[in-house]
């Protein structure tokens, strides 16, 4: 029996590949605790979409926590939840990396296997959160204009160092020539940060600015992990126009906002990551 708010459904992946080593004979039960709004589950999702892993969904109410959250990550009681086998794994880059060597066997790589090229895709991959999400969300919410603009010339200038490493690689994704850790945790930019963009009515990410993390964008969206499982956009537009307005016309943090990086959410404990 549910609990009032929570949601569940069963989800395919992809087209199923062999197994892995880390199967057992019986049937493996993956499930996935998130929130609909959370581009960390999201991540997760794309994830498990490269490895084509059947798994069920359970969406959470954050401000009426389910006993099975709360059970499962009794440290931060935040969403993603990875649950194999009855097995809880949290936090998302966690969660990545550990469905990365669970199913070794079957799909698309996410992590490289040469070390150093492993350490690599990590340390990108830390770069959304550390350095490109501050200015961006600075930029969406600042009331004043000379803070906005501010926001924006700290987001190109990193937007700039994500160009040059991009560019510079010579392939279609950071991750080669295939999504991997580095393109799951930039993903959320390449669909939010156009949602900022028509709010705010001012283009951050051009072809002419950024030509190759703009087709980077388009790739992304259209990749067979992704282009299946992607965020509600006109319910997240809705959301973050009200958030926009609560932050500018209030001066309140707004209630619920859906982050590209590490953003409190309504509740200080219910922060997605």
């Amino acid at each position: 029996m549910h609990r009032p708010g929570r949601q569940t459904e069963h989800l395919l992946s992809s087209t199923p590949s062999p197994r892995s080593a880390m199967d057992h004979e019986e049937e493996e039960k993956v499930q996935l605790l998130g929130m609909w709004a959370s581009p960390y589950v999201f991540k997760v999702k794309w994830a498990l979409s490269i490895k084509g892993v059947e798994y069920e969904y359970v969406e959470e109410d954050l401000r009426n926590k389910s006993g099975q959250l709360l059970e499962h990550n009794p440290v931060h009681k935040k969403v993603p939840v990875l649950v194999y086998n009855g097995k809880p794994v949290a936090e998302s880059d966690v969660i990545v990396e550990f469905i990365n060597d669970a199913w070794s066997h079957r799909g698309g790589r996410i992590l490289p296997e040469d070390p150093h090229e492993r350490a690599m895709a990590r340390f990108w991959a830390r770069f959304v959160p550390d350095k490109l999400s501050p200015p961006i969300w600075k930029w969406f919410t600042a009331a004043r204009e000379e803070e906005r603009e501010a926001a924006r010339e700290a987001a190109v200038e990193q937007l700039q160092v994500l160009e040059e490493k991009l560019a510079g690689g010579g392939k279609e994704f950071f991750g080669g020539d295939s999504v991997g850790l580095v393109d799951l945790s930039l993903g959320a930019l390449a669909y939010v940060v156009p949602i900022y963009e028509e709010i705010i009515g001012v283009r951050l990410v051009t072809e002419e600015r950024f030509p190759a993390l703009y087709a980077w964008m388009g790739r992304f969206l259209a990749a067979p992990p992704v282009k299946d499982n992607l965020l509600p956009l006109e319910k997240l537009k809705l959301r973050k126009a009200e958030n926009q307005y609560s932050r500018n016309w209030t001066g309140q943090k707004p209630k619920s906002i859906f982050v590209v990086g590490n953003t409190k959410s309504e509740y200080e404990t219910e922060e997605t990551h």
